[in-house]
């Protein structure tokens, strides 16, 4: 279950809000650098002029999807926009309060957003936790891409083109997710697992 559409959204705006206060100071950089006035790039990327004031002033948490608007407008890549202003090491820490959530349809299973913001594009990572007879749909991801279920409690099923495997505590399924997937948790107990899906994996065995 890569974050796509409707849950991409939930996660890229809830995960926004872990960004460092150096975003203001490089969107501003940058439409200074091209020369742009507030008006002229609101214009150009859609985003409401008071709501790059605000950004470029730190004064909100803005969403990935406004940020992703921002840096076409820039011509430059998220990651770039997203990337400190310098390499110093660094240890970051997210409390339980800041980790966005997502729910399954049926609100039965949990999907916690352990992974950083910055790699969700092409990385993404979950604490999972299901109550028994919890089914998460997930929509086919980009062609290429691998989901990897490893399961910590409990017991998991997986569907994928009309394919089913299950697997126990202690067990991992990995599988295709570049075509519609189904997660289940079977059994009479909750289960949980950690979920990593590695969009546009290169090669597929």
């Amino acid at each position: 279950m890569a974050v796509e559409g409707k849950d991409r959204s939930k996660a890229l705006e809830a995960g926004a809000q872990m960004l460092s206060g150096q975003l203001g100071k490089t969107v501003q950089r940058l439409r200074k650098a091209y020369n742009l006035s507030l008006s002229e790039l609101a214009e150009q990327s859609g985003v409401a002029k008071s709501i790059i004031s605000q950004i470029e002033r730190n004064e909100t948490n803005p969403t990935l999807a406004t940020i992703w608007r921002l840096s076409q407008a820039l011509d430059i890549s998220i990651d770039r926009v997203l990337s400190s202003a310098d390499d110093e090491p660094f240890i970051q820490k997210s409390s339980r309060a800041d980790t966005p959530i997502l729910v399954s349809d049926d609100g039965k299973m949990r999907l916690a957003i352990i992974g950083w913001i910055k790699t969700v594009e092409w990385l993404q990572w979950y604490d999972v936790q299901a109550e028994p007879g919890a089914v998460l749909d997930s929509d086919s991801h980009q062609r290429g891409s691998v989901e990897c279920l490893s399961v910590l409690e409990g017991e998991f099923e997986v569907e994928v083109g009309g394919v089913v495997q299950q697997a126990r505590t202690g067990e991992s399924l990995r599988y295709r997710c570049d075509r519609p997937h189904t997660v289940r948790c079977i059994g009479d107990a909750p289960g949980r697992a950690v979920m990593v899906c590695i969009l546009k994996a290169a090669v597929m065995d």
